[in-house]
């Protein structure tokens, strides 16, 4: 029996990297996984690898800075798994370049998609766990380039230093609710 025998877990940026460890290793403890992945291949690939070991998963394509996207995530976990557990916002991207060689376009991809991209799915589940009276857990993935900066990364630095914050104030926020928020 695994730590996660029986919940739902929302992953978003799982087709690769840290979310794609993310998801499988929840999916081993026993969770079924809502896949979250802009790239519709790859995050069909790690559902299926999922189902393949034997495991719950089902993957939802798109944008998770998008509301329509993440209110669908909440939405999925619960038409297919019956609820949700626990959300953990790992969506990200880079687009590293000194401040001065950094484009608009550099910065606000950055910004969108770590900021709103863990602000959307967070606000979905919030309101659903809220209005269902059962508790959920959040996890943020945040970066010591927002607190110690690094070189290049003043984007991704400035979006993961809001991360951290973000996580705080939803910890304040939703406490009495009895959902929990960490980065």
């Amino acid at each position: 029996m695994g730590l996660l025998e029986d919940k739902v877990v929302v992953v978003t940026g799982s087709g690769r990297g840290i979310g794609r460890g993310e998801a499988l290793e929840c999916a081993r403890q026993g969770a079924a996984v809502v896949v979250a992945e802009f790239d519709t291949d790859a995050g069909k690939e790690v559902a299926d690898e999922i189902l393949a070991a034997g495991g719950q998963a089902v993957a939802v394509p798109g944008d998770v800075a998008d509301a329509e996207v993440a209110d669908s995530l909440v939405t999925t976990a619960v038409e297919t798994f019956g609820g949700l557990d626990a959300v953990i916002n790992n969506a990200g991207i880079l687009r590293d370049r000194t401040l001065v060689k950094m484009s608009d376009a550099e910065w606000d991809d950055v910004i969108r998609v770590h900021l709103r991209g863990h602000f959307a799915p967070t606000r979905a589940a919030c309101r659903y766990w809220r209005e269902s009276g059962r508790p959920g857990h959040l996890v943020h993935t945040a970066s010591t380039s927002g607190i110690l900066g690094n070189f290049g990364q003043a984007n991704y630095g400035a979006a993961k230093a809001g991360i951290a914050a973000f996580s705080t104030i939803v910890a304040m926020e939703m406490a009495r609710y009895n959902v929990t928020s960490n980065a």
